[in-house]
C-alpha cells in the first residue's frame, strides 16, 4: 500500500509517505508558508520512495481543528490529489495525530492546540494496544478553565495549548501531568499511522466527503470581546 499523508492544521507544515511498510516524513516549522511548501513536500517524498503519483492508493489528511487557513488548505490538496487520481481519503484528527507524540506511560492523553482567542481545541485520548491512540472522550474548543475531562488518575499533556495555558489546565488535572510538552505540533508521519489500518481495512470516503473539523465557525473576536477575554485571563493568572 502507498498511503500520502498531509498536516496542517497548525504552524508546522508536513506530509509523509508510507510505502511497502517504509515511512518516510518531511516536516518544517513554518507558519505562512503552509501553501507554498505543501506540494513540493510531497513531490519530494514521492521521488525519494521512486514512485509516480499514480503509484498511490488512498491520502491521509490532518483534518483539524486548528487553524482555519491551514485546515482548508490540507482538505483541499487531499481533495484535489484524490480526485485525479480516483482514490479515497482517509480524514484524522490533527488532536490524535498530536496525541501520537505522548509517551506511553500508562496516562490518558491531553492533547491541546491554542485556538486563539483566549481558547484551547482539546482531545482526550489512551493508548491502544497497537500503539496507536483512541479517543476517550469528545474533542472541544473553549477556555481552558472550564476544560471537562474524562475521569483519569494521571494525564500527559501535549501541544501548544499546554505552553500557552498550562497554569489554567493543570487545575482541571487531578495532578500535575506525569509528562507535559507544549513545543509539540501534529505530523502528517502520524496521520500516516493512524490512517494506515483504516486505509487497508477500505474505510476511506470519497474525496468530496473528506471534510474539515474546525470545532468553531468564529475566526476573530471583536474588541469588546478581545477586552473581556484579556480580563479573563488575568483574572484567572494566564
Amino acid at each position: 500500500m502507498n498511503l500520502l499523508a498531509i498536516e496542517t492544521a497548525t504552524e508546522s507544515c508536513s506530509a509523509a509517505l508510507l510505502s511497502d511498510g517504509r515511512l518516510l516524513a518531511h516536516s518544517e516549522l513554518a507558519p505562512r508558508r503552509h501553501a507554498e511548501l505543501l506540494l513540493p513536500m510531497c513531490e519530494e517524498l514521492l521521488a525519494e520512495a521512486g514512485l509516480k503519483r499514480r503509484d498511490l492508493d488512498a491520502i491521509a489528511v490532518g483534518c483539524g481543528p486548528g487553524a482555519f487557513t491551514g485546515v482548508r488548505l490540507a482538505i483541499s490538496a487531499a481533495q484535489g490529489i484524490a480526485l485525479a487520481l480516483e482514490i479515497p481519503v482517509i480524514a484524522v484528527s490533527s488532536l490524535a495525530a498530536l496525541a501520537m507524540q505522548a509517551p506511553d506511560n500508562g496516562a490518558a492523553i491531553l492533547a491541546v492546540i491554542d485556538a486563539r482567542m483566549g481558547e484551547i481545541y482539546a482531545g482526550t485520548f489512551r493508548r491502544t494496544r497497537d500503539g496507536l491512540v483512541e479517543p476517550i472522550g469528545a474533542e472541544s474548543v473553549g477556555e481552558a478553565n472550564v476544560l471537562q475531562l474524562p475521569e483519569a488518575s494521571a494525564w500527559n499533556v501535549i501541544g501548544g495549548g499546554w505552553a500557552s495555558y498550562g497554569e489554567a489546565l493543570i487545575a482541571r488535572l487531578p495532578a500535575a501531568p506525569l509528562w507535559a510538552d507544549g513545543e509539540r505540533y501534529p505530523q502528517a508521519l502520524d496521520v500516516a499511522r493512524l490512517a494506515a489500518p483504516l486505509a487497508r481495512a477500505g474505510r476511506g470516503v470519497a474525496p468530496e466527503h473528506a471534510l474539515p473539523v474546525y470545532l468553531r465557525d468564529k475566526v476573530a473576536l471583536t474588541t469588546a470581546e478581545q477586552e473581556a477575554a484579556r480580563k479573563r485571563s488575568v483574572g484567572n493568572g494566564i
